[in-house]
């Protein structure tokens, strides 16, 4: 097994990875939010981050077809562009503290957002370039610990967006994202054979999630695919927290 997993934990992971697919073929993001937070549970998660990047880079290609023209691509670029400008520092920086202390900020910020999402508050005035390009700055700065979507959910909900223009915009910004982001992990000795070999054994998984999870947005109402990405953005800051509190 990679990364000298054992079959149990090997199994646990398999099982946790068909779920996190499937949400992110219903919602769109928090794939590697849910899989990394599992897998901190059973073992050291920072090797598996490569193989949860190249993993929504997959599914990506398996949601290409629903998502076409459902993306807001001038979003899209402004947020790359300012995750472009922190990922260097950011990834730097979380190989030198740990992923940990990184994971617990960003969790305390998402669980504040989405508590005050859940209040109904939205944006009520139309957000340009340059805070897009903010956004984009915290993003890359979370996608360190591999939950640079978080943030850009959270910021998304809180406007007046389509179910299928958020799952399209966030699908496609999460791609560019982590093609930005695998060359610094390579460079930081991350991304091994192993991923690889992770990549390759998780690739039945992917399909069946995506492909479970597409059918169920199909079938969703646009306040209903509100409500839940709203909840899951709670659900994986409490988780973040509930982990590090566990470790420590």
């Amino acid at each position: 097994m990679p990364f000298d997993l054992g079959p149990g934990t090997a199994a646990a992971l398999a099982f946790a990875l068909l779920g996190a697919a499937f949400v992110r073929g219903y919602s769109g993001f928090g794939f590697s939010a849910i899989f990394i937070a599992f897998a901190a549970l059973l073992t050291n998660p920072l090797p598996l981050i490569p193989v949860v990047f190249a993993c929504e880079m997959l599914m990506t290609v398996f949601q290409a077809r629903g998502i076409r023209g459902h993306i807001d691509w001038r979003r899209v670029l402004w947020l790359l562009a300012g995750a472009a400008i922190a990922l260097p520092m950011s990834v730097s920086f979380m190989l030198s503290v740990g992923e940990g202390t990184v994971r617990v900020v960003i969790s305390c910020i998402i669980l504040v957002l989405s508590l005050v999402l859940l209040s109904g508050w939205t944006l009520q005035r139309k957000i340009g370039p340059v805070g897009h390009s903010g956004v984009g700055i915290i993003s890359g700065i979370c996608n360190s610990a591999g939950i640079g979507g978080l943030p850009v959910a959270a910021f998304m909900s809180a406007q007046p967006m389509e179910a299928a223009v958020f799952r399209g915009t966030m699908i496609v910004y999460l791609t560019g994202l982590d093609m930005i982001t695998m060359p610094f992990l390579w460079a930081g000795g991350l991304v091994t054979w192993d991923t690889a070999r992770g990549i390759a054994l998780a690739f039945p998984m992917l399909a069946l999630g995506v492909w479970l999870g597409g059918r169920q947005f199909l079938a969703a109402s646009p306040s209903t695919f509100r409500r839940f990405a709203v909840m899951l953005l709670l659900a994986l800051s409490i988780l973040g927290l509930l982990r590090a509190i566990i470790r420590i």
